[in-house]
């Protein structure tokens, strides 16, 4: 059973509230002051406090309420805090509210109101705290990876990340090819470092080739070498990259871009460790762990006509699919604050601002973006109108893209009920945040 704790120095304000919440399977405690509050708020088990603002007799500045609320929310940070108080004390009670309090209450009170107000901030309380428990198991597990791995510096803390994480580290020592799939500056080669580093050839060479970055007749001469004369300008032999990896690790990144030919030669390679310099008759043996990676869909290259299907099987022992940025959400901040140089901060709009954006360039627009920010911001913090992101959308482009009732009540439990923060991680303004919940039906003050 919840219990809330009444901070009043009129006994009578405890017993109604006691006899009003009793119904509603809710425990109510009572302590006469800010002393005697503090201290029961010190043996725990305390789910939610309704405060008063004055204690003193003949005191009516509220003072005393505020004090007390900001002891509370220096020990307790995720206690939400409802104050009862005279109109005359409205302007400290919105200050506090903005300072953190969950709510103010007008006395005499509403009971439909309280009662609402209560209980959603202790389904929020809930919410949090099992948001907080099932975190702290993310955490626990990013810190069993790190520690058992060399996880090459990769900064993440979102569970669809650790997930390709985990999945790289569990099939880096076994001797099979693996592909890395996802979108263009997600992050596959630092998936593909790890694999590389805590494989049994971690101390071998690792040797990178992007099959989209050369022209095609010249892909087949950086995988297998070439003799002089073997096509134009080939004036010396040269050694490929099957060659220099012999011992270590290959990444061939954009593996879809290899052209036919060379996708026959490398199948074979991977089946037999032999291959041919262009323009030589002798085989060379070599072996090498293989790791692609491509944003293509290579099942419908398949079907095209434009891809082997046998190579790809052979490619795809093991797939790893690292998921877009804007699918992995609780990476951005992360990594926005390992991207900023030392010195420099981020307002709470510019972190809004961030989560708000689709993220289509992924990791490396979000990188390229903080490190404009940092040379364009006139001071040390960086606000949202620094990042040069686009303008919101459109109304009723943005009216499709409004929070449901999971992400608000995600929000509010991150933000432990306090509207104002939930309202600036949903983008929204306070006002606009009450509004939505009334037409979710999400009980609001």
């Amino acid at each position: 059973m919840p219990t809330l704790l009444v901070i009043d120095d009129n006994p009578a304000i405890a017993t109604a509230l006691d006899v009003l919440f009793s119904l509603h399977a809710i425990a109510v405690e009572a302590a006469d002051g800010p002393d005697a509050g503090l201290a029961r708020l010190a043996r725990g088990g305390i789910d939610l406090v309704i405060q008063d603002m004055n204690f003193s007799a003949d005191t009516t500045s509220g003072t005393e309420g505020v004090a007390l609320f900001h002891a509370i929310r220096q020990r307790h940070p995720d206690l939400p805090v409802v104050l009862l108080t005279a109109w005359t004390h409205l302007e400290a009670a919105v200050d506090l509210v903005k300072a953190g309090a969950a709510d103010y209450l007008p006395k005499p009170w509403d009971d439909r109101r309280l009662l609402a107000t209560v209980a959603t901030l202790l389904e929020l309380g809930a919410s949090r705290r099992e948001l907080r428990r099932r975190r702290s198991g993310e955490h626990r597990r990013r810190q069993e990876l790190a520690e058992r791995f060399d996880l090459r510096g990769l900064v993440f803390a979102d569970p669809a990340t650790e997930r390709a994480v985990a999945l790289a580290c569990q099939v880096a020592r076994a001797d099979v090819p693996v592909l890395v799939t996802g979108p263009n500056g997600a992050g596959k080669e630092k998936i593909a470092e790890i694999v590389q580093a805590n494989s049994a050839v971690k101390d071998g060479p690792w040797v990178t080739l992007n099959c989209g970055a050369l022209p095609s007749e010249l892909i087949e001469a950086e995988l297998f070498g070439a003799e002089a004369g073997a096509y134009t300008g080939a004036t010396r032999a040269r050694e490929g990259k099957f060659e220099a990896a012999d011992g270590g690790t290959l990444f061939l990144d954009e593996i879809g871009n290899l052209p036919p030919a060379g996708q026959m030669k490398l199948l074979r390679v991977l089946e037999t460790g032999r291959f041919e310099r262009l323009g030589a008759n002798r085989e060379r043996q070599v072996r090498v762990r293989v790791v692609s990676a491509t944003n293509a869909d290579l099942t419908q290259m398949i079907r095209d006509g434009r891809f082997r299907e046998d190579l790809y099987y052979r490619l795809n022992t093991i797939e790893i699919a690292l998921p877009p940025l804007a699918e992995r959400p609780d990476d951005i901040e992360p990594l926005a604050l390992h991207f900023l140089p030392p010195g420099r901060s981020l307002s709470a709009g510019a972190l809004a601002a961030l989560r708000r954006h689709a993220w289509p360039g992924n990791v490396r627009e979000l990188k390229n973006t903080l490190q404009r920010a940092a040379l364009l911001a006139p001071g040390a913090e960086i606000g949202a109108g620094d990042l040069g992101l686009p303008a919101a959308a459109p109304p009723a482009v943005a009216q499709e893209a409004e929070p449901d009732r999971e992400a608000i009540e995600t929000a509010l439990a991150r933000a432990g009920g306090v509207i104002a923060q939930a309202a600036g991680e949903l983008g929204l303004s306070r006002q606009a945040l009450y509004r939505r919940m009334e037409r979710l039906g999400i009980p609001r003050p």
